[in-house]
């Protein structure tokens, strides 16, 4: 057997479902290492103390994993057919089906098996979005597309809507380069149209501002300040990327693990308010919701009536 090599595990990652496949070569990441710095001594991480640790690791992967050579970076769309009606609560598109990190986890491990079986004995391991990797820069490095204003990685053929996903190994690849132009150009509508004003300049998100931040990571009250701000949005949010001119490229996903159950489309205001814990366990018991838990969603609720 011909030892996998770069072109053939993409085509392993497209038949397994990933929409892109693209290696870089494990190094510190000494730019974004400052930003990362200055970014948390300005408090922009809000509660999410997370985030201050493992600083080493989150810059240089060899220490994630050792003997680290490659990132491998892969793309998983989840651009939903169907989304909510309108004038009702909103989550965010990404949490309409099952779970994600368990969807594409399964996936990049199956490929991961596919990779030590061509090249033998291999040291590595597989990320969703759970471990301190600077996923969007890796993405970056890797051809997937570049940094947006909104901080997230927009790719020319499919836009923003898919999630990212690394298997950081000891092997080596050929790489793949870097995108280098910035096709945001002079457009603003990602900053415009954000009502919390998250987006700051320099792509840089102010994480104690996002709407996702207040529903999903934020423990306590949300700030009284903040009432009449999230436009309905109770469980994460989508507008910087609903509004992005690069989403209109973007496709219904094929993954029927991330299909919503019927009901979650068709939730009414007033459903959403007689939601009861046994109801919440049913619809989002294999879903991201379930990060928030019943409580913190009822929070979010409350804080959105008049």
């Amino acid at each position: 057997m011909t030892p996998m090599n770069a072109n053939t595990l993409k085509q392993h990652a497209k038949q397994l479902g990933f929409s892109y496949c693209g290696i870089s070569k494990a190094t510190e990441l000494t730019e974004d290492a400052k930003r990362l710095e200055q970014w948390l001594n300005q408090g922009k991480q809000g509660s999410m103390k997370y985030m201050e640790n493992y600083f080493d690791k989150r810059i240089d992967p060899r220490k994630l994993v050792e003997g680290a050579k490659s990132v491998i970076t892969l793309m998983y769309n989840y651009f939903p057919s169907k989304t909510q009606a309108e004038g009702t609560y909103k989550i965010s598109k990404y949490a309409y089906g099952e779970d994600y990190h368990t969807v594409v986890k399964e996936k990049l491990n199956q490929l991961w098996v596919l990779i030590k079986a061509s090249r033998g004995e291999a040291i590595g391991r597989c990320f969703v979005d759970s471990a301190p990797v600077l996923e969007r820069s890796w993405a970056w490095h890797s051809g997937a597309g570049w940094i947006g204003k909104n901080g997230n990685l927009i790719n020319k053929q499919m836009g923003s809507f898919f999630f990212l996903a690394e298997i950081i190994c000891d092997l080596e690849f050929e790489y793949d380069a870097p995108i280098a132009k910035d096709y945001c150009g002079s457009c603003t509508a990602c900053i415009d149209a954000c009502p919390t004003q998250a987006i700051e300049p320099g792509k840089s998100i102010n994480g104690s501002k996002c709407i996702s931040y207040f529903t999903i990571e934020l423990k306590d009250a949300i700030p009284k300040e903040m009432k009449g701000k999230f436009q309905d949005w109770m469980f994460g949010c989508d507008i910087c990327q609903d509004v992005c001119p690069w989403n209109r490229f973007s496709k219904a996903h094929e993954e029927h693990a991330f299909e919503p159950k019927p009901q979650i489309l068709q939730l009414t205001r007033g459903n959403w308010n007689e939601l009861n814990e046994t109801i919440f366990r049913e619809l989002f018991g294999k879903s991201a919701v379930k990060r928030t838990k019943y409580i913190g969603l009822k929070r979010n609720i409350q804080f959105l009536e008049p």
